[in-house]
Order: structure tokens, then sequence, then C-alpha cells
């Protein structure tokens, strides 16, 4: 059976420490492609918070609701076009995506368990080191925003 078409509406999910430590995962269908934990909308209607909620759930196994841990969502979104690798994935003519950022503080020694299909490895990295580390530009750039972010909460 075909998988329906996915929603071009996602998250991106910046899971750091409060001491600025970002945690990358490693692609499964694209090995050396570092990113933050990403995903799209099930339905449209589906709130990005839960969203946000249930990515980092699935992909590291993180609890983004249990004591300790703080889901920001950041205001911001950010619209792109679609790699033409992954346009398949999407209806017919769609080529663009509006991401929706978010911030996860958790406490330093979180446990990850990652979705085998999806990721391959995890690194924490001090966050300059982990936007360096982003094939995407987006990613990289919501990383270089985390200190700001931490002092306005």
């Amino acid at each position: 059976m075909d998988r329906p078409p996915k929603v071009p509406q996602s998250v991106l999910v910046v899971v750091h420490t409060s001491a600025l430590d970002v945690l990358l995962l490693e692609r499964t269908d694209a090995p050396g492609f570092w990113q933050s934990v990403t995903g799209a909308k099930d339905t449209p209607e589906e709130p990005w918070e839960q969203t946000a909620v249930r990515e980092v759930a699935e992909e590291t196994g993180i609890d983004a609701r249990a004591v300790g841990c703080a889901l920001i969502d950041w205001g911001l979104e950010n619209v792109y076009a679609i790699y033409p690798r992954w346009r398949h994935r999407y209806a017919s003519g769609v080529t663009h995506n509006t991401e929706r950022v978010f911030g996860l503080c958790v406490p330093p020694g979180t446990a990850v368990r990652l979705a085998p299909r999806e990721h391959t490895a995890y690194l924490w990295l001090p966050w300059r080191e982990a936007a360096d580390r982003c094939f995407s530009p987006s990613n990289a750039e919501a990383i270089l925003w985390l200190p700001r972010y931490l002092r306005r909460g």
C-alpha cells in the first residue's frame, strides 16, 4: 500500500542542554547528513507543538513533556525548497515546505534511543560545532540562535 503524501509543514526541534550542548542525528537515507529532530505534521490540522512532541519521541525516545524538559516554540518559520531527492514524498507539484522551529532543553545525560529507520548515529556537540556540522542551512541558523532564545526564557 502506498503512503499518503507528506504534509509540507514540518517542525525543527533543536534539542539541547542548558550548557548549550546540542543533539545531532545522522540520517539513515543520507550518510553524513547531520541534523536536529525534524518531521512533518501527520495532518495539516495537527498542532505544531503536538508534531514537535511526537517527532522528538519517535526519533530520539525523549519525552518532551517529562519533568526537567522544556519545549519552547520559538515562533519562527522557515519556508524552503524541498530537496529534489525527497520531493517524491510529497503530492505532485509541491516544491516548498514550511518549517516551525522549537527548542527543547533537556537535562544533561538524557538518554537517546534512535529510530533505526531514520537515524544511524547521534552526537552531543557544543552549539557552534553543532551548527557547523548541520547540512541544512535553516538548521544551522536555528542552532546559532540558541543562546538568544535561552536568554529570553
